[in-house]
C-alpha cells in the first residue's frame, strides 16, 4: 500500500506582542540619565575645574606632611601686611596651601623661613589626595634667603 503523506503548510509562528516602555518609564529613565549627567559636571566643576590661578609671595612659616589615611604636603606662608575680619584687631596675613609635586615639596621642605614667590592654582573644593586646602601650588618662582640674593626657579 501506497500510502501517501499530506502535509499542511506551515503556518508562521505566533510572535509574542511587543510590549511598549510605559511613558512613566521612559520619564524616569531620562531623569535619571540627566541627574547622572548633571552630577559628573557638579563634580568636575567642584575638583577638578580650575577656578583661579595667580602668585603669592611671603615667607615660608611651615610645611609639613600629615594626613591620617592619604599623606599630603601642607603649608602656610606669612605675607607682608595685616588683615582684620574683626574690625579693631590685627592679624597677620596667611595664605595656607597644598602641594602635590613631590619635588616642589621636597625644594619647599629645605627652605623654611625663606622669602618665597609661590605659583598656585585655586580650585572649588578639596579632594583628601590633593590636600586640606583649595589651593595647591603646583610651582616656585623664586627662593630669596636671608642674607643671600633671589634664586629663579623654572
Amino acid at each position: 500500500m501506497d500510502e501517501q503523506v499530506t502535509t499542511q503548510p506551515e503556518q508562521p509562528l505566533a510572535q509574542p506582542p511587543v510590549k511598549k516602555k510605559s511613558w512613566f518609564r521612559k520619564f524616569a529613565t531620562r531623569i535619571l540619565i540627566f541627574l547622572f549627567i548633571a552630577l559628573a559636571i557638579f563634580i568636575y566643576v567642584k575638583f577638578f575645574y580650575v577656578f583661579g590661578e595667580g602668585s603669592k609671595a611671603g615667607e615660608l612659616n611651615f610645611f609639613v606632611k600629615k594626613g591620617y589615611i592619604f599623606k599630603t604636603y601642607e603649608g602656610r606662608v606669612i605675607q607682608t601686611g595685616y588683615k582684620s575680619k574683626v574690625p579693631g584687631s590685627i592679624q597677620s596675613n596667611e595664605f595656607e596651601f597644598s602641594v602635590v609635586d613631590e619635588k616642589v615639596a621636597q625644594q619647599l621642605m629645605s627652605n623654611s623661613g625663606a622669602f618665597m614667590e609661590l605659583h598656585y592654582k585655586e580650585y572649588l573644593g578639596a579632594l583628601p589626595w590633593r590636600g586640606m586646602s583649595k589651593y595647591v601650588v603646583d610651582s616656585i618662582i623664586s627662593i630669596q634667603r636671608p642674607g643671600n640674593t633671589q634664586t629663579p626657579f623654572q
